[in-house]
């Protein structure tokens, strides 16, 4: 049998598993870092980023069972099952991970007795109806039922008032199929919609979206305050009004019990969450005890109606409760004499013609049965619309008037309208009365089976909510007198709140009810919008949101808390119901937009991830729940909608301005990855036209031994010509080897990508390890790019330093990579003296960007100042393009042509034709050409002369021991051979001294060449044009910001590439800033359209 031994691996004692999803490269082990307590549901990483995908949060006890790791049927894996845990350990992780309770269950602990022993959270155990249905019922129906329905009813009618409560109740339930969709495709922890619109559309969607969630739940706590006080002040306890006899004394009441109201409630919600909690069920309790006594008073009605009368002068309403008997005159001991209803519209005492109104006088008082009942048909003359103008006196059509001018001082008598009414103000109000659906999502840790429990509660809960107000709306218009629907403040009947006169037994069960079920709803949305903006802060996602993180000992927000109490107050100022509504309604219609967007976009992009539980949902629901959503935002307040979409606009932007690094798999990201792969599959089909040519950069970086950009002005100039929005890679080179260097392939990426975005470079980043950096280039050049998103241009520095270097690589690179981009059809720049390029924050107020125009290559030159100019370093400049002619070119005719030429490409430039002579070669020129080839043929001896002595030294040099972060522009000639550097053996053989001998006897003899050396007449040729043209630009050019020259192709023959070097040195000697350009060979600017 034979043996084995397994090599145990270093034990990992604090191992810890950070993430299931997503992983392209995970390591499993500790990091040092210090986690957060494993009831955070969403951790952090250290660096802003949180990882709320964690399946498992605590990890303890990992190593304890040390022989894990030391299976012997693993032996395979043993070497990394530090990095991927076994599956029986996996498993054992999730099966113990417990979603921790969110709400507000951890406050109600922190605040126990026990406050400082730590409590193991209890595993969730609430189903469906009292942890989904109940919560969503509670925070569905609210003051809107109670204290505007019958008013919609009235002012819209029977048809339209069920076609306001069809159109919001449809909203909902689109959204609720959306968000069951969404909370079933995994735990949603505590934020609620926020959590789902963030994790499904980024952060920048979830910021913008979330805090809409957040102001619509703040606003929603001032509608309820103000709904408290007003049935406080009008119903309940009337002679607690301070202001009275004035129009705005009532607004003015409101502000101030609001504001005591909103105090004392954030108080209650400060000091303790558990009080807040506990009283839910008796808010709820109240909620449908009111709503059984409508059901129940609408019953009776149809054999016994209650006893409301409404006085009536003509067809006009009276204020019941200004006067005691309905009638002109009263009979007080056989003596007919003026009731105190006269004595209102008459002189006292006298009911003359001449003394009294002329509306009173020649229109009949008369009484009609307020609550006519379930049988009376009343239901007919409901059917209809009946919107009234601000200040209108209410009316009813069936009863006969004679129309006559009334005193002015007496309309005070008559129940009047408060506000223009019309149908998109009603969609408005009503639709808060539908919010309410997330209140089961936000419980999801609560409930013992979520993913079954949500769908189904919330869905019921809508369903139930929606019959109660279609058949509330039904009855309503059924058994109630439609001036009585109409007044909005119960004053026809006596100062009785409407619904109330409807319910049984008393008024005071609705009256008491709807007062409590409302401030339990402020309660509730206090104790909400703080946590939720807690939940943003802590995502970190809104910097100047940071702060509102923090909160007491035991996690309770005390500064979102005291922010959300700011922004209610300003709610509690407008003080009125009617006009705070339509503002929350803007805001939750912005949430209920999201969420249908976000599952459309899962449910098209179909990501792997996107695996609800929850079945009936589809793509085009949600577009229809999301259509509906926007439709209803410019229905009930066009201008409101423009506020709320403007506000969502700036904090998106503001987000993505700042950058909010996080990856969580959202559906934004995903709808990038199809887009682009549609476009590139669409960029495919063939080159791009003319007129689509921009430059699509690749930037060759040189980087020095500490991995640090040594030319980051070569990303400033790129930044700068980023006007054409073309593609920019940055691309370096590490010579090594790949196993070996992957470390430090990383390091050089992140240094580059911090340098890029100190410089403004939005693009791509690009490190390559090769064993040798021509190679590298050469690959870079090949492979940059997918598809038709290629780089069509390659941007690279000069070789500076290369006459001084003995070495040939570092121009021998160079020239390969022009000799390249020519091969490839690429066009290519070359900055010289790229140091003196400006930066990004300085301007130039003034000078010329000159272009020499000696060849043309495709219209690059022409192109290249343009797109420059865009820039604001650039964009003062003036542009000059010269070009040169020869004796037998008209120099006249040929620029007159290039200006029109210019004109056609509507390019602004100054234009300038230089005549060049024939010239006999100077003997400058000439002694240039031979210093040039005996500087070549020496430096060439000297090589192979050292070359021999240099071998065997060569071989003792350990190969790691090299600067392996060489220059870009230099590379190994040949494989450089490893040796055991402990012993070397010198060894010279009788050949080798001979040949030493004959090298240095030869030197005399090799000097004397060189002085003999005649320079080759192409050479000369070559230097004569080079000297000449250099003349004419440093004359013509000499103050010019940047100057943009052909560059010349490098020779065919191999032999003359050092020669290439000085004639390009010789080209550009004298000028500071110099772009040398090469085209690739094809058109790229057009004068056509």
């Amino acid at each position: 049998m034979p043996h084995f031994t397994v090599v145990p691996v270093k034990d990992r004692a604090e191992a810890r598993y950070d993430s299931l999803e997503g992983i392209n490269w995970v390591d499993y082990r500790d990091t040092g870092q210090d986690y957060p307590d494993h009831q955070d549901t969403v951790s952090s990483d250290g660096h802003g980023n949180h990882k709320e995908d964690s399946p498992f949060l605590n990890s303890a006890d990992a190593a304890s069972k040390k022989n894990d790791f030391y299976d012997r049927n693993l032996a395979l894996f043993e070497e990394e099952l530090d990095i991927r845990p076994k599956v029986s350990s996996l498993l054992s992780r999730l099966v113990n991970y417990t979603s921790i309770t969110q709400g507000a269950k951890e406050h109600e602990e922190e605040e126990s007795a026990e406050a400082s022993r730590r409590k193991t959270p209890k595993s969730p155990n609430m189903g469906t109806l009292m942890g989904v249905y109940l919560p969503c019922l509670q925070n569905i129906f609210g003051v809107i039922l109670f204290l505007r329905l019958t008013w919609i009813v009235g002012m819209a009618g029977i048809i339209q008032s069920l076609m306001i409560v069809l159109m919001c109740c449809s909203c909902t339930m689109l959204t609720a199929i959306s968000m069951s969709a969404i909370a079933t495709n995994g735990v949603v922890p505590a934020g609620g919609a926020y959590f789902m619109i963030s994790r499904s559309l980024g952060p920048e969607f979830g910021g913008a979206v979330g805090l809409c969630f957040y102001l619509g739940t703040t606003f929603a706590s001032a509608m309820y305050i103000l709904g408290a006080i007003e049935i406080f002040l009008k119903y309940l306890v009337p002679q607690a009004a301070i202001f009275h006899a004035t129009e705005s004394a009532m607004l003015n009441n409101m502000r101030v019990y609001g504001s005591i109201c909103l105090s004392l409630m954030a108080v209650v919600v400060f000091v303790g969450v558990k009080y807040v909690n506990k009283l839910a069920s008796l808010f709820l309790a109240c909620v449908i005890i009111s709503i059984v006594s409508i059901y129940a008073g609408a019953m009776k009605s149809m054999t016994h109606p209650p006893e409301f009368s409404i006085c009536m002068l003509g067809n006009r309403t009276l204020d019941r409760d200004r006067f005691d008997v309905c009638a002109k005159t009263v009979i007080k001991g056989n003596i007919t004499v003026p009731s105190q209803l006269s004595d209102m519209f008459c002189l006292p005492g006298n009911i003359s013609s001449a003394q009294c109104d002329d509306y009173f006088i020649q229109n009949n008082v008369t009484e009609i049965q307020g609550i006519p009942g379930l049988g009376s048909g009343i239901i007919r003359e409901n059917l209809w619309s009946d919107y009234v103008q601000k200040g209108d006196i209410l009316e009813k059509a069936g009863l006969q008037s004679v129309d006559a001018h009334g005193a002015l001082e007496n309309f005070g008598m008559y129940v009047s309208a408060d506000i223009a009414t019309s149908f998109t103000l009603l969609v408005g109000i009503f639709f808060p009365s539908a919010t309410g659906i997330m209140a089961g999502s936000n419980r999801s840790g609560d409930l013992r089976d979520a993913q079954k429990s949500i769908p189904v509660g919330t869905i019921l809960a809508i369903t139930t909510t929606s019959l109660v107000y279609l058949t509330s709306v039904f009855l309503f218009g059924a058994c109630i007198e439609g001036v009585v629907l109409r007044d909005k403040f119960g004053d026809a009947v006596r100062k009785n709140l409407v619904v109330g006169t409807l319910s049984w037994p008393s008024p005071w069960v609705i009256v008491i009810g709807s007062f409590f079920s409302t401030v339990g709803a402020g309660l509730q949305s206090l104790t909400g919008a703080p946590r939720l903006l807690q939940a943003i802060a802590k995502d970190n996602i809104i910097p100047f949101l940071r702060v509102f993180g923090h909160g007491k000992a035991n996690g309770e927000p005390t500064w979102a808390l005291l922010l959300t109490g700011l922004i209610a107050e300003l709610g509690i100022l407008i003080a009125s119901l009617d006009m705070v509504a339509p503002i929350l309604s803007m805001f939750f219609l912005m949430c209920y937009l999201f969420v249908n967007l976000a599952c459309a976009v899962q449910t098209l992009l179909r990501t792997p991830n996107w695996r609800p539980r929850f079945k009936y949902y589809h793509w085009a629901l949600s577009f229809l729940g999301m259509s509906m959503c926007l439709a209803l935002m410019f229905i009930s307040s066009w201008y409101y909608a423009i506020v709320a979409m403007g506000i969502a606009g700036m904090i998106y932007k503001y987000i993505e301005y700042q950058g909010a690094e996080k990856e969580w798999g959202d559906g934004i990201r995903g709808l990038s990855l199809s887009a682009a792969r549609y476009a590139l599959l669409r960029l495919e089909a063939g080159p791009p036209h003319t007129k689509n040519w921009r430059p699509q950069l690749l930037v060759l970086l040189k980087l020095d031994e500490d991995l640090h950009v040594k030319y980051p002005r070569l990303l400033t100039f790129a930044s700068q010509l980023k006007a054409g929005k073309g593609l920019t890679i940055v691309g370096s080179v590490i010579q090594g080897n790949f196993l070996d260097s992957y470390g430090e392939m990383q390091a050089a990426e992140q240094a580059i990508k911090n340098m890029m975005e100190i410089e403004r470079v939005k693009g791509f980043c690009q490190v390559m390890v090769a064993s040798k950096v021509r190679e590298g280039i050469v690959h870079l050049i090949q492979s940059c790019g997918l598809g038709g998103m290629k780089h069509n241009t390659v941007v690279m520095g000069w070789p500076y330093g290369w006459r001084q270097s003995e070495d040939p690589r570092a121009w021998k690179t160079f020239i390969n990579t022009v000799r390249c981009t020519t091969a490839a059809h690429l066009a290519l720049m070359v900055p010289k003296n790229v140091s003196f390029y400006p930066s990004n924050h300085e301007r130039f107020t003034d000078g010329n960007i000159d272009v020499w125009w000696i060849v043309h290559d495709g219209g690059m030159l022409m192109l290249l100042p343009f797109l420059l100019k865009q820039h604001k370093v650039w964009r003062k400049c003036r542009m000059r393009i010269f070009t040169v002619a020869q004796m037998d070119d008209n120099s006249i005719q040929m620029k007159k042509d290039l200006a029109t030429f210019l004109y056609q490409l509507r390019i602004e430039a100054e234009v300038e034709v230089v005549e060049m002579h024939d010239s006999d070669i100077s003997a400058y020129t000439y002694e240039r050409t031979l210093m040039m080839e005996q500087r070549s043929q020496m430096l060439r001896q000297m090589r192979l002369s050292t070359a021999e002595r240099q071998r065997e030294a060569q071989l003792v040099k350990d190969r790691h021991s090299l600067v392996r972060m060489g220059s870009l522009y230099s590379d190994e000639e040949e494989e450089v051979v490893e040796a055991p550097p402990e012993k070397v053996h010198m060894t010279w053989t009788r050949e080798k001294c001979e040949a030493e001998r004959r090298n240095r006897n030869n030197a005399p003899e090799n000097f004397r060449e060189l002085m003999s050396l005649k320079p080759d007449q192409s050479n000369v040729r070559r230097m004569h044009t080079a000297v000449k043209l250099n003349e004419v630009i440093v004359n013509r050019s000499h103050d010019a910001r940047l100057v943009l020259l052909n560059m010349p192709g490098p020779p065919r023959n191999t032999d003359g590439d050092e020669n290439y070097m000085e004639f390009l040195e010789v080209l550009t000697e004298g000028l500071e800033r110099v772009l040398l350009v090469r085209g690739g060979g094809r058109e790229v600017i057009t004068i056509y359209s």
